[in-house]
């Protein structure tokens, strides 16, 4: 082997070497990261196709604000989120059970991953919240009536 040769695979074998070194370092950290994340108990995430949450004020927060953002005030950027604070079209308590159950334009139909209970709730908690203040609450019962037969929970 030339001195040249040899200087090019002591260049490589150095490469090599570096790189398997970091490829430890990296998966070390990933090993101790994983090992200080929250247990499945102490974090909220819903399991599978249906959300967990069972409070309006919980589901609007895993669910909603993240188009609606926080303060219900909507969004504008890559789509139109509509604001649903101080919404005078929540004033029919049917119009939001609708739009949760099944969807409207480019919300999806968030309702089929809900139960009856949980989209009452989170409709009676915005139409009581954020500037809102419509009194008739609504009902399991009112939600069954709205889904579709062949999409209950």
């Amino acid at each position: 082997m030339t001195r040249k040769h040899t200087q090019h695979a002591s260049r490589v074998l150095a490469c090599a070497v570096a790189i398997i070194a970091a490829v430890l370092l990296a998966s070390a950290a990933g090993a101790q990261a994983q090992s200080t994340m929250p247990s499945a108990a102490e974090r909220a995430v819903s399991p599978g196709f249906r959300f967990a949450e069972t409070s309006g004020e919980a589901l609007y927060k895993n669910v909603c604000q993240a188009c609606h953002m926080p303060d219900a005030k909507g969004a504008t950027g890559a789509g139109t989120y509509p604001a649903l604070a101080r919404d005078q079209n929540l004033a029919a308590a049917g119009y939001p059970v609708t739009v949760v159950v099944n969807g409207l334009r480019g919300m999806p139909p968030v309702g089929y991953m809900m139960t009856d209970e949980q989209v009452a709730a989170v409709v009676n908690y915005v139409r009581t919240h954020f500037g809102n203040a419509y009194p008739d609450a609504v009902t399991a019962a009112d939600v069954k009536t709205v889904r579709p037969a062949s999409h209950s929970p």
